[in-house]
């Protein structure tokens, strides 16, 4: 078993190739977070969701690398680390919300803020490859309609790349139209234990009509217009 301060150490957050910015809301990008001896480990233990989106993290869902990792994410000490480079005071005190994504249809990824009971978000990605193409690529955006006014260049969601922000009004984010595997652990710093235990319930539920009705959600996605947005 891996020890997890080798899979995710906040001094890796320190590389000369991070990106810090504040405006237009505060936001981090950094690259190589995982180290390359994980990978066959967290392959062989991502969980095998039968349907596609975010749904809440299961820790019978994964093999003992996985739980490692959102270990680590999940700590005050990583909390602190994040929360320091986005000008957040003690993120570590609020509850925390783990989501796991193995695959997207066509109707994921418009453009939103999140909601106003999240303080924080990052995303982990762990996918070994990525086609030559912006699709599915995370954006964080100036404004709220065009996918395509970027706030900093795209971010592949490849293996050990990591970004978070800081949750305002005008955090928007999203990505290009894409189906298929992309996987990702999301991480969300809730204003409550209440909201965590909602926003679970509604997982949940989602991952129940979303196995059983998969095709409808599919096909609904699948004419999704480029600068489309959604209301968290």
């Amino acid at each position: 078993m891996i020890q997890s301060n080798a899979l995710l150490d906040p001094a890796r957050l320190d590389r000369p190739d991070t990106l810090v910015r504040h405006e237009p809301f505060p936001f981090m990008v950094a690259h190589g977070q995982l180290p390359d001896t994980a990978r066959a480990a967290l392959d062989h233990d991502f969980p095998r969701y039968s349907g596609a989106g975010f749904f809440p993290y299961e820790a019978e869902d994964c093999g003992p690398t996985v739980r490692e990792l959102v270990d680590v994410l999940t700590s005050p000490a990583f909390a602190s680390a994040v929360g320091a480079r986005l000008g957040i005071d003690n993120l570590g005190q609020y509850p925390t919300l783990v989501t796991i994504c193995r695959s997207l249809n066509r109707r994921h990824g418009t453009i939103h803020t999140d909601s106003r009971s999240k303080v924080a978000t990052a995303l982990l990605y762990l996918n070994s490859q990525w086609p030559d193409t912006s699709d599915g690529c995370l954006r964080f955006l100036n404004r709220i309609d065009s996918i395509d006014d970027l706030a900093a260049p795209e971010l592949k969601p490849l293996y050990g790349e990591f970004a978070v922000f800081k949750r305002t009004d005008h955090s928007f984010h999203g990505h290009l139209p894409y189906e298929g595997e992309r996987r990702v652990i999301q991480v969300a710093w809730l204003t409550s234990e209440e909201e965590k235990q909602r926003k679970t319930r509604r997982g949940r539920f989602s991952r129940l009509f979303k196995k059983l009705l998969g095709g409808l959600d599919r096909k609904y996605g699948a004419g999704r217009k480029r600068d489309a947005v959604h209301m968290d």
